[in-house]
């Protein structure tokens, strides 16, 4: 029989950081589309940084993802703070490091919205045709017809 030395025992590999950044959304409660929105935001940080770990970037590779994501992916303002809060998460929690102030980040557009609000008249108009027309109708359809 042969004995084993510590040489042969290999110690048990620290879980990988999605893993444990899987675990610190758990440990929150957080819902399972907010763990699986913040997972697939910090994979494509990763990846826009030629696979780097987090560990040895900062603030500037974070302002660079995020303002490539507003310039050439022209993704939404929330679609810009879901990233920017997926990763402000994984620096401040799994890391222990604050990220400070972007100075340099372009933000997305966020488009007006504009109300859609109706006269008291147009209302009422609204209210005899709903009456007078079939279901399926739109409104302005509605209110096309009747002009």
């Amino acid at each position: 029989m042969t004995s084993l030395t510590t040489a042969d025992i290999t110690p048990p590999q620290k879980p990988k950081l999605l893993d444990r950044l899987r675990d610190a959304i758990r440990l929150r409660h957080y819902s399972i589309r907010t763990k699986q929105a913040y997972l697939q935001w910090v994979r494509r940080f990763i990846i826009f940084h030629k696979k780097r770990h987090p560990d040895e970037m900062g603030p500037r590779e974070v302002e660079a993802f995020l303002t490539h994501l507003a310039v050439e992916g022209r993704v939404a303002a929330a679609t810009q703070n879901q990233a920017l809060n997926a990763i402000v998460f994984l620096y401040k929690e799994l890391l222990k490091r604050d990220l400070g102030q972007f100075e340099h980040l372009v933000w997305a557009k966020q488009n007006p919205r504009v109300p859609v609000v109706l006269t008291v008249d147009e209302v009422k108009e609204a209210g005899r045709t709903w009456r007078e027309e079939p279901v399926g109708s739109s409104v302005s359809q509605r209110l096309a017809r009747r002009n």
